[in-house]
Order: C-alpha cells, then sequence, then structure tokens
C-alpha cells in the first residue's frame, strides 16, 4: 500500500490493481497535462494536473464504496474505472477534445482501445478484472457506473473543490463528505438520501458558479479556441498522425506547434499569454439562431467570410460558438417523502440558475489586437448580429 500526501484530501492510501496501475505510461502521462488548461492563464497558481485529481477520483470511489457497501471484485473494478477515468484525454485536455472528436470520432472517456491493449490491460487482466467491463463503467454504464460518470459522480465532487482550491476561489468548494454519505441506490438509480434537496443544491450553485468565474472565463476560452484551430492546422500541414496526436502531453504539442512554420505564432501566443482579443462579446439576444447554434464547420465557414470581408487573414479571426446554456446537475435525483424527483422538480433553485446560465452565456469573435476594428465589424456584418457595442465592457 502506498499513502500519497494530496493537497485537497490529504492522505490517500492506494493500493490493489490501482497500486499497479500508479506507474503505467497512460497514467503517469496525466501528470503532464493540466487539470484546467487555459484557465491557469487567468489563475497561476490553477497549475494541477489530471494525475492528482484522478488520485482523488479514486480516493472519493473508495469511499462511496466503502459507504455503499459494494466489496470484491465489483468494488475493485470501480476504483481501477476511478483512477482510468480521464486517460482518453488528448493535450490540454478539453481543449482538444473537439479535434479529436471530429477525427476519431472518440470522446475523451471511450478508452475501450486503451484498455484492451497494452500495460493496462495486462495489469487489469492481472488482478482478474476485465478491461471491458472497466471501460464500461468510465462511459457511466450500468448501475455503478453512475459513481464515475453520472450526475452525482466522484469526478465532479473532487474537480469542484480541487479547482477551487487550485485557483483560490470559494465558489466549489462544495461539502463532498456530506455527498458521499447521502448517496443510495433506489431502483438502479443513484440518488441522495431523504433530506438532501440543499445538498444537490450546493452542487447545482457551485458548479454554475465556477462556470462562470472559472471554468468559462473570456480568457481562457480565447486560448481554447486558438489551440483548437492551431492543432487542426498542424494535423493538417504536416505527417503527424492523430493517434499520436491524442496521446501528447501538454507540452509537447506546444513544442510541435512551435516547431510548424503553420502553427508557430499560435504557439508564442499561447506560450507569452499575448492572446487574441474580443471583437464580438455579446448576449444570446443579439446572435441570430443558426449563428448561436453553429456547428465546427459552419463556425469556419463563418471565419472565413468574415476574414474575407475584413481583408485579413483567415487564421486571425476565430469564432466561439458556446451552445446552449445546460445543466446537468439539475437531473440529480433526491428522496423526498419517499419518492425519487428530480432536482429540477423540487428545487425552484433550478430555474434561477438556468436564467443565470443564459444571462451569462457569450459569443464570441477573436482577432489580433490590430485586426479587432475591422473584423468586429465584418463579423456584424457578416453574421446579422445585433448592436455588439464594446466587447470589452
Amino acid at each position: 500500500m502506498r499513502a500519497i500526501k494530496d493537497s485537497v484530501h490529504d492522505y490517500i492510501e492506494v493500493d490493489g490493481v490501482a497500486e499497479a496501475l500508479l506507474d503505467t505510461r497512460p497514467v503517469q502521462r496525466l501528470r503532464h497535462i493540466k487539470q484546467l488548461s487555459t484557465v491557469r492563464l487567468v489563475y497561476p497558481s490553477a497549475n494541477h494536473t489530471r494525475f492528482e485529481h484522478s488520485l482523488g477520483v479514486y480516493h472519493l470511489a473508495d469511499r462511496a464504496l466503502d459507504h455503499l457497501d459494494v466489496t470484491g471484485a465489483r468494488a475493485d473494478t470501480v476504483r481501477a474505472a476511478a483512477l482510468l477515468h480521464d486517460i482518453g484525454h488528448g493535450p490540454y485536455g478539453h481543449q482538444t477534445e473537439g479535434i479529436i472528436q471530429r477525427r476519431l470520432g472518440r470522446h475523451h472517456d471511450d478508452v475501450d482501445r486503451l484498455l484492451s491493449n497494452g500495460v493496462v490491460g495486462d495489469v487489469l487482466s492481472d488482478h482478474g478484472l476485465d478491461p471491458e467491463r472497466v471501460a464500461d463503467l468510465v462511459a457511466g454504464e450500468g448501475r455503478l457506473g453512475q459513481l464515475v460518470a453520472g450526475e452525482l459522480d466522484v469526478d465532479r465532487m473532487d474537480y469542484l473543490v480541487r479547482d477551487a482550491h487550485h485557483t483560490g476561489v470559494p465558489y466549489g468548494t462544495i461539502d463532498h463528505g456530506r455527498l458521499l454519505r447521502a448517496l443510495t441506490f433506489r431502483d438502479d438509480d443513484l440518488v441522495l438520501a431523504e433530506g438532501n434537496v440543499a445538498t444537490a443544491e450546493s452542487v447545482l450553485v457551485g458548479r454554475a458558479l465556477m462556470n462562470s468565474a472559472v471554468y468559462r472565463h473570456h480568457v481562457s476560452r480565447i486560448a481554447g479556441a486558438m489551440l483548437d484551430r492551431a492543432g487542426a492546422r498542424l494535423l493538417d500541414a504536416t505527417d503527424l498522425d492523430i493517434e499520436t496526436f491524442a496521446r501528447m502531453t501538454d507540452a509537447e504539442l506546444l513544442a510541435a506547434l512551435r516547431d510548424c512554420e503553420a502553427t508557430r505564432d499560435a504557439a508564442r501566443r499561447v506560450r507569452d499569454r499575448d492572446l487574441y482579443k474580443r471583437a464580438v462579446w455579446t448576449e444570446r439576444d443579439a446572435v441570430p439562431d443558426d449563428v448561436a447554434t453553429a456547428d465546427y464547420e459552419a463556425a469556419r465557414d463563418f471565419e472565413a467570410d468574415i476574414a474575407d470581408t475584413a481583408g485579413v487573414p483567415e487564421h486571425a479571426v476565430v469564432v466561439d460558438t458556446p451552445g446552449e446554456p445546460s445543466m446537468p446537475e439539475s437531473s440529480v435525483r433526491v428522496a423526498v417523502n419517499g419518492d425519487t424527483r428530480r432536482l429540477d422538480e423540487q428545487s425552484p433553485l433550478v430555474e434561477g440558475m438556468l436564467a443565470s446560465q443564459r444571462v451569462q452565456w457569450r459569443f464570441g469573435v477573436y482577432a489580433p489586437e490590430e485586426h479587432v476594428p475591422e473584423v468586429a465589424a465584418a463579423a456584424e456584418r457578416e453574421l446579422g448580429l445585433a448592436d455588439v457595442g464594446d466587447p470589452a465592457e
């Protein structure tokens, strides 16, 4: 058994299959992928990694299993899934996920191939565990999969607390101890026991506040959108294959971007925090529906049209469509007076939080500072935006 000192959960005891998995290359790679990716350009202390987050998820899963009286191979399978749940992430985490999905058709929690072959699969098999079953749990399938990937999962519990700790903001400091003790199963659904509506509301509020202050900060969104476009140009301009791209670390991707002529400037800008500026930053009511809900290809077409009208290179325009506001935590199930109800059926806070998400929603168009005026004018004309005013306000 190893006892690992953690900044959030104090000592985390790791043994069995989890201890054997720790030093495998796919797990150690997570030491070199930052949990909050480009958010660290906003909050300098947000340098924690997906490795420490994975340890935290393992720890909370272990505690939840004890509370739920799940033992033996079933418990070991969940513990393995908790530790391995993020090994499918590419460099810079969610910021390159779109590239990987478009080119491989694979989400970060689709880890079957990573677990069925190689050293991780060997370790799981050596401990009598089925790699396919572990992959199913990572994807949230089945009764126990809800612990790893669901509305009440231990992944969310850890990252809210951990991200709040490392950014220094107070909003995500939910009572994860109370949440763990309140977990129970009803008809194979993972729910919160009676008397825990406020506990569920705390997760909802914590996530909503972290969204506005941390996860969707405009600097992080700009850097993330720039990385997405640069990553796509890198793959188009070189012989780098997408499978290798998907297994890179943050530093390896930045180095590859630096070494490619087509992406060198983007690498420098991310490294030096010399990011594009907001040419457009506007509310939902100012954006036509077809623009607000545009997919990746449509957004790229918008970029080309805006660049042509503005008379700037196409790579000097980035259109950022965040999608419609959503709040998965509102579907958390809570026991109330003997019934099991969704939180959005029980709590008046949900409607207010959803309204808040809509108010905070912003559509962005970004460009180098010297091109902001012409790009702003071109975007307003090409996209049919209402008067957007000064994006810095």
